[in-house]
């Protein structure tokens, strides 16, 4: 937490000499060999994981700009003339996908190390992480009702008990209805898989969460049976004994990436390509996968004993351009479902 704000202050700091006119050092100067600039939408404890061990490492001091992934890049296309951010940590592939023409082609030599499917196959982005659509269980309301797959919540018994924000305003909610189309139906467009949504809503009985950590929260703090929600914060109250397990839908979990990327133009060049190979380096992986709640994607990384080997988990792949590109329909769709089937 210290090392959090004294980050803040000092970017904070940095802004007003800039703005007051503030000479820069010989470092700067002459390209500031040991300054890393890093915006990034991450948690406090990712951050905390990573970036000191990363200046310890490399002598390199990093100065963090902390917002939400949409801000941050428009940050960077308003500054693209002139970058100040070398790298953007953190973001979802479809984001960067969008935004291509703002970041240098880099593959780290680490990349040969992740896992098959979350290699870098753009150029421009790294994913060091990974985060899965899954179902939080309340074990102590659950009692025996099965609930192993999407199936399951279909049971009558579960109608008003399960927590899911609302699709179009959630990401969470919004990857957990694609990955439920593609687990029940095969693709995004199947009458399968949207008659499955359909019976889901039904169930719902009308109740949906105001927002992605409500539904998730909601289940620990014993008001619901089930929520759909995504890993980290599932694993997070694994880890801290509350009375909850994390199901993996038996039809099929979807993860998706977050990744990382050099931002064209970068005035830390060198500095940043070492920053995209620290990420996926093991020793950063191994922190990832043990003192976060967050999966790393190497193949040789360390799990904590809260989180469910990748080996042990039917995954299905999400046709990421796809989703992309038709998103608006999808919401729309589930939109007019909604509407029909919670009458």
């Amino acid at each position: 937490m210290k090392w959090l704000k004294m980050s803040v202050i000092l970017t904070l700091l940095a802004g007003v000499l800039a703005a007051c006119g503030g000479s820069k050092s010989e470092g700067d100067e002459a390209g500031g060999s040991n300054k890393l600039v890093v915006y990034t939408p991450n948690s406090e404890t990712m951050i905390n994981a990573l970036i000191p061990m990363f200046e310890k490492q490399t002598g390199i001091t990093v100065e963090l700009v902390s917002a939400g992934s949409g801000e941050l890049i428009k940050r960077i296309q308003s500054e693209k003339e002139s970058p100040y951010a070398d790298v953007m940590f953190g973001g979802a592939f479809e984001l960067f996908n969008a935004n291509a023409d703002l970041f240098e082609k880099y593959v780290s030599p680490n990349d040969q190390y992740l896992l098959e499917g979350h290699r870098n196959t753009t150029g421009f982005m790294t994913s060091y992480v990974s985060d899965g659509s899954v179902l939080l269980v309340n074990t102590n309301l659950a009692g025996d009702i099965p609930i192993n797959s999407y199936e399951d919540l279909l049971n009558p018994k579960l109608k008003g008990k399960i927590a899911i924000a609302d699709p179009a305003n959630s990401s969470s909610a919004f990857h957990q209805l694609t990955n439920m189309l593609k687990a029940k139906g095969g693709d995004y467009t199947s009458d399968a898989g949207w008659n499955y949504v359909g019976e889901l809503v039904k169930n719902l009985d009308g109740k949906i969460a105001a927002g992605s950590s409500k539904a998730h929260k909601s289940v620990a703090d014993g008001e619901y049976i089930v929520a759909l929600t995504y890993e980290d914060p599932a694993a997070s109250y694994v880890r801290d004994g509350a009375p909850v397990k994390v199901v993996y839908p038996s039809e099929g979990t979807v993860f998706l990436d977050a990744v990382a990327g050099i931002v064209k133009g970068s005035k830390h060049e060198e500095n940043a390509k070492k920053f995209i190979d620290f990420l996926i380096s093991k020793e950063a992986q191994n922190a990832l996968g043990t003192e976060t709640t967050n999966r790393p994607l190497r193949t040789d990384a360390q799990l904590g004993s809260y989180m469910t080997p990748i080996d042990q988990i039917k995954v299905i792949q999400e046709d990421v351009n796809y989703v992309s590109d038709h998103k608006k329909e999808i919401i729309e769709k589930y939109t007019d479902v909604f509407t029909s089937f919670s009458k």
